[in-house]
């Protein structure tokens, strides 16, 4: 199983980013988003069950992210809008195959992080 985080980079406040994680050696599967700010722990921001399309997010990211999939299924989104300072942070994309979950445990697979970075 592989997984390819693509997609960050920096923006302004009120901007946004779109992210992308490509999985690939699992099939279906649930994709989490996770993110670890400077200093920090790493926290769940939100999942994507590629099956059934269900999605949960943490209550900092509701209203402002979301997710989807491309239309080939093995490539799943994460489109941030009205980024905030607090948003800067490594976001890191990981799969499994049993179900949404934005624990850390939850998740057998992992990509590489891709950096996010919000400022004016």
């Amino acid at each position: 199983v592989q997984l390819q985080a693509s997609g960050g980079g920096s923006a302004q406040p009120g901007e946004s980013l779109r992210l992308s994680c490509a999985v690939s050696g699992l099939d279906p599967y649930v994709v989490g988003w996770f993110r670890q700010a400077p200093g920090k722990e790493v926290e769940g921001v939100g999942c994507f069950s590629i099956s059934d399309s269900k999605t949960h997010y943490v209550d900092s990211v509701k209203g402002r992210f979301a997710l989807s999939r491309a239309q080939a299924k093995n490539t799943v989104y994460l489109q941030m809008n009205n980024l905030k300072p607090g948003d800067t942070a490594v976001y890191y994309c990981a799969a499994n195959a049993n179900g949404l979950g934005t624990e850390i445990s939850d998740y057998d697979y992992w990509g590489q992080g891709t950096k996010v970075t919000v400022s004016s």
